[in-house]
């Protein structure tokens, strides 16, 4: 898969299909995109995913921060303004983006950089200059919601009224549906916020990760006998609730994409290990530690996505060492009976 990124002058040698937007979680409404593109792809254009680097969302959700920052707290609290908000996050890093796209298919990935000139570019200059001159779009899917340049003023009607002049095809993709709700990255959003991962999962198509490198830790794990491996999430990476969870972890031996690949089941936790970082919250990180079945070995250094199940229990802080390691027993003869039962069904 080619990338294009961090330029505004964006140009393919081939003719495109192209699927627009912001494609975070690369959930069921995506993947109906995406399968569009597949389709053209057959008729010999390049399947071609558009989106933005931030969202539109992170950006100006960046933006009003920092404004924000520069108002007084009583300010805020006369407009209804949160000063510690958090920042927008994201239920997909860029990488694990990159790497779901390249698996599905995707030939050419634009990540057009969100800027003040693109953010405040004309909606019409952006489908002639960026999709129809750059891309040589021939096909272009979009779901109803689209919007892009100026105000979010560009949208999918617009994308139509100027096909003919321009020489492609559009196709509108609906939503779909879980149950009556309308499937999208906000909803998933609030799923996963709440620790609703079986939901979540729904919702995207394919359990929620958590992908990097694994790193050295304490190795508390090791000394009690429950070895871990251990990931420092991306900070802008939306996480569930902290706690314990049943987890599919997929090691990549040779680098993400590794066709060689092997999936561990194991149990999960999400959070400062309360127990044994002490109180001080500014020494305090968050981390991703995975005690994997049936597997011994090093770990260090190799590429790992950690796919969150199901929540067991939040965490907690334990008045000892050995009340945390015999929590950690009692979760991991939970997973191995949660993974069990789903092998008998």
């Amino acid at each position: 898969m080619k990338i294009i990124n961090g330029t505004d002058e964006i140009i393919s040698a081939e003719p495109t299909a192209v699927a627009i937007g912001k494609f975070d979680g690369v959930h069921r409404g995506h993947k109906a995109l995406l399968q569009e593109l597949m389709r053209q792809k057959k008729n010999g254009l390049l399947a071609t995913v558009l989106t933005f680097d931030p969202s539109p969302e992170a950006y100006f959700a960046r933006r009003q921060k920092e404004t924000a920052e520069n108002v007084s707290c009583a300010a805020h609290e006369e407009d209804g303004c949160q000063h510690r908000r958090d920042e927008y996050r994201e239920l997909m890093t860029l990488q694990e983006k990159r790497a779901m796209l390249e698996r599905m298919g995707i030939d050419l990935l634009v990540e057009l950089p969100m800027n003040e000139v693109t953010a405040a570019m004309e909606p019409e200059v952006f489908v002639r200059r960026i999709l129809a001159k750059g891309l040589k779009a021939r096909f272009i899917a979009a779901g109803p919601d689209l919007s892009f340049g100026d105000r979010g003023r560009g949208n999918f009607e617009l994308l139509d009224r100027l096909s003919d002049e321009l020489g492609y095809e559009t196709k509108r993709i609906d939503k779909i549906q879980y149950g009556e709700v309308d499937i999208s990255s906000s909803l998933i959003r609030s799923l996963v916020t709440e620790g609703q991962m079986e939901e979540a999962t729904a919702c995207l198509g394919h359990p929620y990760p958590i992908s990097g490198r694994v790193q050295h830790g304490q190795e508390l794990g090791r000394t009690i006998g429950i070895p871990t491996v251990n990931l420092i999430p991306e900070e802008d990476k939306l996480l569930p609730p902290f706690g314990v969870y049943y987890s599919n972890v997929r090691v990549y031996w040779n680098g993400a994409g590794d066709p060689s690949s092997r999936v561990f089941h194991g149990m999960t936790n999400v959070g400062v290990k309360p127990t044994v970082t002490g109180d001080g919250e500014g020494e305090r990180k968050v981390t991703v530690e995975t005690h994997l079945f049936d597997y011994s070995g090093d770990l260090y250094g190799q590429e790992i996505d950690v796919s969150l199940l199901s929540m067991r229990r939040p965490e907690k802080r334990f008045g000892s060492v050995l009340e945390l390691k015999a929590a950690m027993q009692e979760d991991i003869a939970a997973g191995r009976a949660y993974f069990d039962a789903i092998a008998r069904a």
